[in-house]
């Protein structure tokens, strides 16, 4: 079947339904959180944190204070923070070529992407709620209202750990200042610590619980995609055992941004730059020729004509053959030739600068 046959064949995603202002609802939302914890936090140190302080318990502020700090840190962090953000492609770039890598002896084929215009390397997925491809993708976190991806995990796995401290933490210090304040009266004060209280334990258990998932899925080089979607069924050729695999999560150098000018993970060349920069030089004149004459001129010897079905055998030969077998086998011409969509024509474009003469 003709390659316009099968291109004709592929069926095109559908674009998604363009909602009004579809970022307004989400950046809201994890606005919304932020004022949240900012909104608790207050109530904790104005009420039942600062009785604590003034009888003497100053070890439940030297605690939250610091663990607030962190934990408003990065969720603020998570919230702008670069997931792994990938570079869009070109519309020139060719999405039925077939690219293969080998990730620790296990072969991976290219994804092609129809929106970024490019093929994903191995686990770098698109996001439909941002509308970018992520390297090392692992979901999309609506609290944040960001990726979670190669370049901001850590910060992720810091929010999740800080969270669970500073909830214990409040939890711990608004049960122990009922504790003491049980022969008093019913004041504001109680009702603060009990409001507090509330939204800390009812986050504690369901946080311990995606950290416990998390770093079981750190330990065996996981994804939360990828575990929805059973890539990795048999072995996973990204586990490099428990010890390296926290190291190359949490401690590893990230590298240099994909979002910075000078790197690209594609570039589009033209194709006059091509042509020009693989064009074939002309070949020095012989020394016989004017040393300004830019022109080679083979002349035929004089030589008794041979029959026709010998002329048609040597055709080939002689010095005129010569030349076109050096062409032929010029490194320039064949990366030509081996251009995408540029056929024979090309080819015998190349032959013009030569102005070889040929002799009829």
């Amino acid at each position: 079947m003709p390659l316009k046959d099968t291109m004709a064949l592929v069926k095109e995603p559908q674009p998604l339904p363009v909602a009004p202002l579809p970022w307004f609802l989400p950046s809201l939302f994890a606005a919304f959180n932020v004022m949240m914890l900012v909104f608790v936090s207050s109530l904790f140190f104005g009420f039942p944190c600062r009785w604590l302080a003034q009888n003497g318990e100053w070890v439940f502020p030297a605690v939250t204070g610091p663990l607030f700090v962190l934990t408003f840190y990065s969720l603020v962090s998570l919230n702008f923070s670069d997931p792994g953000i990938l570079h869009r492609g070109s519309t020139a770039e060719d999405p039925m070529t077939v690219h293969v890598v080998s990730v620790n002896q296990r072969a991976f084929r290219l994804q092609w992407c129809p929106k970024c215009c490019f093929h994903r390397p191995p686990r770098t997925s698109h996001c439909p709620w941002c509308n970018i491809c992520v390297e090392d993708f692992d979901h999309h976190c609506k609290w944040v209202n960001n990726c979670i991806g190669h370049r901001n995990f850590r910060l992720f796995m810091l929010l999740i750990l800080s969270l669970c401290l500073y909830s214990g933490a409040l939890l711990v210090s608004c049960l122990m200042f009922l504790i003491h304040t049980r022969h008093l009266p019913f004041s504001v004060d109680k009702v603060m610590a009990i409001l507090v209280a509330l939204p800390a334990a009812g986050f504690l258990i369901p946080l311990v619980l995606l950290l416990l998932i998390y770093a079981v899925s750190v330990s065996a080089a996981e994804r939360s995609c990828e575990n929805k979607c059973r890539v990795h069924q048999e072995h996973n050729p990204f586990d490099q055992g428990f010890a390296r695999n926290w190291y190359l999560t949490m401690c590893a150098p990230l590298g240099p941004k994909y979002m910075s000018e000078v790197v690209c993970l594609q570039r589009p060349v033209r194709t006059e730059w091509i042509y020009e920069k693989i064009q074939p030089s002309p070949p020095c004149p012989p020394k016989h020729c004017p040393s300004g004459s830019p022109v080679l001129q083979l002349q035929p010897q004089a030589q008794p004509q041979p029959p026709l079905m010998a002329q048609k055998r040597t055709s080939g030969s002689g010095e005129v053959a010569t030349v076109l077998q050096e062409i032929d086998a010029s490194p320039r011409l064949s990366l030509l030739s081996e251009a995408p969509r540029r056929g024979s024509s090309r080819r015998s474009q190349s032959l013009d600068p030569l102005n070889l003469r040929l002799p009829v």
